[in-house]
Parts: structure tokens; C-alpha cells; sequence
């Protein structure tokens, strides 16, 4: 049975018409790329539902620089609300602080703030910048709570994809250096191992969903030197962790025609069995990224709401 042929009869269209130049530019150039999201980003945001959630772009101080934020503010209430801590996708090397998509959709199910972080990309800067970053501003969330509104014994840490990949990452670099209490990581499809030597990793090459050739490319410009070595760091791959006891407890998803499946499963039962407490849902059909190019689909609006409710679980 070809890739195709496994897909959701609901998803498979998306295949025709979804730009594979631009899967292309993100291992091949990723600020052409870069550009090309974005103009994507403006088609579908524009087809957003009206919201009340308002969105407060900032500059935030950082190791090397500012740092831009947007925060996602739900509509006012009279007690501290639930906080996330949001790291963007896009392999490491495209995408912005603007997580319209989901900064609207989690602020406006679970009712919390939440803060998204554009960190520095590769092939600019390598993972180092990256969790530095990150690190810097979830610090500033934490110390930041009263303005924000924000209950710190309630805040969630999470992402998609390769922000998948830096919530589990990060969960490791922020247990290693005492950071601030985080009440979930939410995993969503997560980028977290450098080699892809699962079946899922062989399997899924079609040029039109992120395939194992661009994501390959994707981690040797964000490990740098790094790449290829068993010198690569379990917080910029935590597929390389070997420790993974005292981590926050877990809720990790994926589809099961996602070149990430086996890497997430793996990584949810390893969690499992150093005894932190995991959710893990695997959905039929669903090839990466897909609950949100075609979020009319059923599998995709069951993977969303498992997501959404997961955190409003565990915070809300």
C-alpha cells in the first residue's frame, strides 16, 4: 500500500495543491522559504473565525539581543489565569513568534495567556541560540506573571513539530538548570530525533509533506557541527536523552502517516517508563501538520480537540 493510499480519505486531496517549493526551500534556502510562509500564513489566517482573543506583539530582553514575543491575551477575568509557554514549528529554520493559529485557538479553549517566543533560526544560528533564547523568555513569562495575569503553579510549556522538538528539548535543559516549575508538555507531532532511522523516517518521502530528505537538511543547519557526531545535545535532540526521570508530566500526539511517528511513540513509552505521568494519541491517516491545513477534515478536528483538551486538563 502506497503513502498515499494510508492517508484520510479527507486529507489526501491537500497533497495536489499544497507547495512542495516551499518544503523544498526549507531544506534548500530557507529565507526564500521563510517568505513563502508567510504569504501562505496571510491565506490562512484570513480564514480564521472572528475571535476575542487579542494579540500584543513585544521586544523582550534576550542573551544576545531582543527577543520578539506575541502574547495571546483571553478576555479579561478577575483571577490569574492559566499560562503557555509556546514554542513555533517550521524545522528549526522558518517560522515566527505570530502563532496565530494555535496562539488563538489554545488561549481561546483553555482560557490562558499565552506567550510565543520567535526564537533564532538556523541556518543563522544553531540549537544553542535557540534554547538560550527560549530559556530567556520563558524566565520572562515566569517573573512576569503578575502583569501578565498569569497563575506561575499553572503553566504549560508546548509546541508543534520542530516546537514539538524544543518543548521536549527545553523541558530537559529547564530540569537541568532548576527553571521554573511547568505543569505540561504538550508535544504535538514532535522533531526530536536527528537521524530518522525508524520506519516512519524511511517511509514517508513524499515531496509534498515534510519527507525525510528535507528534514535531514533541516537538522544539520540547526546542529551545525554537531550533525553526524555523537556529540549532539539531548536538548536540541532529546531523542538523545538518557535520563528523562523528573520531567514534567507529558501529552504527546501524532499522525500515523507523520515521518515523526515512530520517534514520538518511542519517545512517549520512554517517558512512560522513567515514571512520568504521559498521554500518547496516535491518529490514522494523518500525514505532518495536517489538523491545520485542512482543520474542516473529522480526523483532524479529533486531533485538535485531543490536544486543546489534553491542556485544559492539566491547567485550565
Amino acid at each position: 500500500m502506497s503513502f498515499v493510499d494510508r492517508l484520510d480519505p479527507e486529507l489526501a486531496p491537500m497533497l495536489e495543491v499544497f507547495p512542495a517549493e516551499l518544503l523544498k526551500a526549507c531544506g534548500d534556502d530557507p529565507p526564500v522559504a521563510r517568505e513563502m510562509l508567510a504569504q501562505l500564513m496571510e491565506v490562512m489566517l484570513a480564514a480564521l473565525p472572528p475571535s476575542e482573543v487579542q494579540i500584543e506583539e513585544r521586544a523582550i530582553p534576550g542573551p544576545d539581543g531582543d527577543i520578539p514575543i506575541a502574547i495571546y491575551h483571553p478576555p479579561p477575568a478577575s483571577t490569574p489565569r492559566p499560562g503557555l509557554f509556546l514554542m513555533h514549528g517550521g524545522g528549526y529554520v522558518v517560522g515566527t513568534e505570530r502563532e496565530d493559529m494555535n496562539g488563538i485557538a489554545f488561549a481561546d479553549h483553555v482560557g490562558c495567556t499565552v506567550v510565543s517566543v520567535g526564537y533564532r533560526l538556523a541556518p543563522e544560528f544553531t540549537y544553542q541560540a535557540a534554547i538560550a533564547d527560549c530559556f530567556a523568555a520563558f524566565n520572562w513569562m515566569v517573573d512576569n506573571a503578575d502583569e501578565l495575569g498569569i497563575d506561575t503553579s499553572r503553566i504549560a510549556i508546548g509546541g508543534a513539530s520542530a516546537g514539538g522538538g524544543m518543548t521536549a528539548g527545553f523541558a530537559l535543559y529547564n530540569r537541568d538548570n532548576q527553571g521554573p516549575g511547568i505543569a505540561l508538555q504538550l508535544i504535538i507531532y514532535l522533531m526530536l530525533d536527528d537521524t530518522h532511522e525508524t520506519p516512519s523516517g524511511y517511509e514517508v518521502t513524499h515531496p509534498n509533506v515534510w519527507n525525510r530528505d528535507v528534514s535531514l537538511k533541516a537538522w544539520k543547519m540547526y546542529l551545525g557541527d554537531e550533525y553526524g557526531t555523537d556529540r549532539v545535545s539531548p536538548y536540541a535532540a532529546a531523542a538523545r536523552a538518557t535520563d528523562l526521570s523528573g520531567l514534567p508530566p507529558a501529552f504527546v500526539t501524532v499522525g500515523a502517516q507523520d515521518l515523526f511517528r515512530d520517534e514520538a511513540i518511542d519517545y512517549a513509552q520512554r517517558l512512560m517508563a522513567a515514571g512520568v505521568p504521559t498521554e500518547l494519541e496516535v491518529y490514522p491517516g494523518m500525514f505532518h501538520g495536517t489538523e491545520n491545513m485542512v482543520p474542516t477534515a473529522a480526523v483532524s478536528q479529533r486531533m485538535r480537540l485531543g490536544y486543546l483538551d489534553a491542556l485544559k486538563r492539566a491547567i485550565g
